[in-house]
């Protein structure tokens, strides 16, 4: 299943939940894989965890990713999932770089303690008895002074993990500068037997090809590219089979699509201002390098209702064409390399 995928969504906390998974399903194949889920969260059953983890009928498969710290906490939950058919892949994230994580000791900073890491990918392979593959997703380490991704994901090979993504960046890197593809390609020459899976700097049908092509990678994994743009799964889907049609979308295609994002987030939340306040994340993204006013974009961002988005739309152009350079290119926040915040003494022992 996980190999069959060369295309795949990567989670993002507050966007990939289920109506955005939808979305760029619609658009094109591949795996689209749920906002992270707390091990132990899960496993109690806590917050808003029973609705993050609900898949909609035309989400096959369904494939969901965990965190966790402690192994038997992970292995517990995908227990749960394995044994009552919550999902069919299991994921799990070592690749947070984000410091309420690393704080921790999860996320990226996990797999410096590599028995610990070890521990917890073969209990959690274990616990999913066959029923469910498990997949891991790294970074290069922690910093450039203390990489892990070569160990982490051989250990992994070896536990009987199904495949493993490597986001080419540091965690002090955040999503700042460029992502190292020849990491990618160095972990493909050295992991045998399951799939290597590249991320990092994916933001067009032709980049997906670069990479794999580059790397020898067996599948791209898409993150802030995809954010406002669910059609990059048209593009990557044409572009890996050959193709030269790309989807350039006018305004008026653009609001389409937010109308439909839109429609679907107020049916997830079961309330309309709730689904329309969750979208005003969305909009910029969406309206990027389009020829749109001051007055509309203040009102992008105000938007407390379906009615507002309609007389959004009535503000635009919507005949305007596909700027092109101005709407391709990273997403979001990039930020700065920063020191990750880790447990006092994390790096002083790799056990």
């Amino acid at each position: 299943m996980v190999r069959a995928k060369r295309a795949v969504l990567a989670p993002m906390a507050g966007v990939t939940n289920r109506p955005f998974r939808e979305l760029c399903r619609s658009f094109g194949p591949g795996l689209f894989i749920s906002e992270m889920i707390t091990a132990r969260a899960l496993v109690e059953g806590s917050g808003a965890t029973p609705r993050m983890i609900g898949f909609g009928p035309e989400e096959q498969p369904r494939s969901l990713q965990l965190h966790g710290t402690d192994p038997a906490t992970v292995a517990a939950a995908v227990a749960l999932v394995a044994q009552r058919d919550l999902a069919d892949h299991v994921d799990l994230n070592f690749g947070c770089p984000v410091p309420k994580v690393t704080r921790k000791g999860g996320g990226a900073a996990l797999p410096w303690k590599l028995g610990r890491f070890r521990e917890l990918v073969g209990r959690s392979v274990e616990a999913a008895d066959g029923r469910v593959p498990v997949t891991v997703k790294l970074r290069l380490g922690i910093d450039a002074g203390h990489l892990t991704y070569v160990e982490a994901a051989l250990a992994a090979e070896a536990v009987g993990a199904a495949a493993v993504t490597l986001h080419a960046r540091t965690a002090a890197q955040l999503y700042s500068g460029q992502a190292d593809w020849e990491a990618i390609g160095h972990l493909k020459s050295l992991v045998k037997t399951i799939p290597v899976l590249g991320n990092g700097d994916i933001f067009s049908g032709d980049d997906a090809v670069a990479m794999m092509a580059r790397t020898g990678c067996d599948g791209v994994v898409v993150g802030r590219g995809c954010q406002g743009r669910p059609w990059l799964f048209a593009d990557m889907a044409a572009a890996l089979a050959g193709s030269a049609e790309r989807l350039r979308p006018s305004l008026g295609f653009v609001c389409q699509v937010v109308r439909r994002h839109a429609q679907a987030l107020v049916e997830y939340r079961g309330d309309e201002g709730a689904g329309v306040r969750e979208l005003r994340g969305h909009m910029s993204w969406y309206l990027r390098g389009y020829p749109v006013g001051s007055e509309a974009r203040v009102a992008a961002h105000a938007i407390g209702s379906l009615a507002d988005l309609e007389r959004l739309f009535g503000l635009l152009d919507l005949d305007a064409p596909y700027p092109g350079e101005a709407a391709e290119g990273p997403r979001g926040r990039r930020g700065s390399e920063r020191t990750p915040v880790l447990p006092e003494g994390w790096l002083a022992s790799r056990t």
